[in-house]
Parts: C-alpha cells; sequence; structure tokens
C-alpha cells in the first residue's frame, strides 16, 4: 500500500527558508494528486499545494503563493515543499498527502485524499 513519511520540519526565524520532503513508496501505474497540507492546533487542516502526477500541473493556496513550490522527483519517488520567506503564520504540521486522481479540471478536495503521512513540524518564530 500507499506510504508517506515527511521530514525536514524545523524551527526557523522568520524569513528563513526550509524545505520539507516526504518519501512516498507503493503507488501504482495510475496519476495521483500529491499534496502538502497544514494544521496549527484547533484549527482545519488547509490545503498548502497539490501536483498533479499526469503533467505536473500545480495549484498553490493564496497565502503560500510566490513563496512556496511544490515539486516530486520520479527517480527518488520524493515529493517537496520548499518554502520561503517564511512567516510565523506559517508555523503548523505538515502533512504530506496523496489519492488517485484523474485531472479533468477541478482539484480533489481535501476529504478525497486516502493517504497521509504521520507530519513534520514547522516552527516560524523569532
Amino acid at each position: 500500500q500507499v506510504q508517506l513519511v515527511e521530514s525536514g520540519g524545523a524551527s526557523v526565524q522568520p524569513g528563513e527558508s526550509l524545505t520539507l520532503s516526504c518519501a512516498a513508496s507503493g503507488f501504482t501505474g495510475s496519476t495521483y494528486c500529491m499534496g502538502w497540507f497544514r494544521q496549527v492546533l484547533g484549527k482545519e487542516r488547509e490545503g498548502v499545494a497539490t501536483i498533479y502526477t499526469g503533467d505536473n500541473k500545480t495549484w498553490y493556496a493564496d497565502a503560500v503563493k510566490g513563496r512556496f513550490t511544490i515539486a516530486r522527483d520520479n527517480a527518488k519517488n520524493t515529493l517537496y515543499l520548499q518554502m520561503n520567506s517564511l512567516n510565523a503564520e506559517d508555523t503548523a504540521m505538515y502533512y504530506c498527502a496523496a489519492t488517485p486522481w484523474v485531472y479533468y479540471g477541478v482539484w480533489p478536495p481535501k476529504n478525497k485524499y486516502n493517504h497521509w503521512g504521520q507530519g513534520t513540524q514547522v516552527t516560524v518564530s523569532s
């Protein structure tokens, strides 16, 4: 079955950069959407960025556009989230997720993601 393992979370200062990684295994030949989500204690989990494995099309939440970049390395079966210009509002637990998907102009809602990692903590504080 699909397994996702995140790493790279850390405590950083405002303005710094950080790259999260998600090691993936167990995927079949189907196309997927793979995404990064984040959650602050007491709040709903929110989508941050998504990539479609069929053509590497991407989506970003407005709050991170221009600062975060999602990418994947097929050879290493790894998903990345490059985060620049971090601020306190980016503090959260970050989760990697995946779902089989065929993109016809619609991204999958959060509740369609059926594979999740355990999360990695990002803290931005001075």
